[in-house]
């Protein structure tokens, strides 16, 4: 008689140190696993999020770097965000904005439209050379449950989208861009309050928003979501000011 199941194993990998893309004459290093490798992508997923880790394709990752402990992952409690009134002022001027659910499968419109904004916004970064492929493969190359959420506004133009993990506690942004031509309403601001109301109407506690660094004017915004939350090394816990 079998008393339980067990588990297969998880094997962590540490990769090469790189110079780090946010902090300039720093280096980055990572510690990552293969999801596909692993009996329940899914389950792993979730409990990796939980404990700070980040998707990309099948490999879901985590800062490691020597000397530094400047990525804080940040996460929204859904059932305690009150936004700002610059937020709803946001919200308001969004308001022609709809977003529709989508099968994570790569689309030519939308693909035009990240060639437009990475060009727009990360032409230095290494996301500006990926081609048709590279991108077919950043949203169908996935082991666990993922969303492409496609925003269009009034006119039934293309606004923005956002690759999303649905995870058993919330939703993850994984990747968003948006119609440069659109800056001034704050698209990357009105993608994520989207994803809070979303998640309230799934009854899902959680967004998560990926990693903030203080002394990055790229990741500034994110602590705008107040009351968030930051992981440490004794948990999550209120972001101070």
């Amino acid at each position: 008689m079998q008393l339980f199941k067990p588990q297969p194993l998880t094997y962590f990998h540490i990769s090469r140190p790189a110079p780090c893309p946010y902090l300039p004459g720093r280096e980055e290093q990572m510690v990552f696993t293969d999801l596909g490798n692993h009996g329940d992508p899914n389950g792993l997923h979730d409990r990796l999020s939980r404990a700070g880790f980040r998707r990309s394709q099948g490999i879901a990752y985590k800062p490691n770097c020597r000397h530094c402990e400047a990525c804080v992952p940040l996460r929204v409690p859904v059932a305690k965000f009150r936004p700002s009134r610059s937020l709803r002022r946001l919200w308001q001027k969004n308001a022609g904005v709809r977003g529709r659910e989508l099968p994570p499968i790569a689309l030519g419109p939308h693909y035009r439209l990240f060639q437009r904004y990475v060009l727009s916004r990360h032409a230095e970064g290494g996301m500006s050379a990926m081609g048709y492929d590279d991108y077919v493969a950043m949203v169908q190359d996935t082991p666990v449950l993922s969303r492409l959420y496609e925003y269009s506004n009034a006119g039934g133009e293309l606004y923005g989208a956002c690759l999303t993990d649905v995870l058993d506690d919330g939703l993850s942004l994984v990747y968003s861009f948006f119609d440069p031509d659109q800056a001034q309403l704050s698209p990357g601001k009105f993608i994520i309050l989207w994803h809070i109301i979303e998640a309230r109407r799934r009854s899902l506690p959680y967004v998560y928003l990926g990693y903030w660094i203080k002394a990055s004017r790229k990741m500034a915004y994110k602590a705008d979501f107040r009351p968030c939350e930051a992981l440490h090394s004794d948990g999550w816990h209120p972001l101070e000011d």
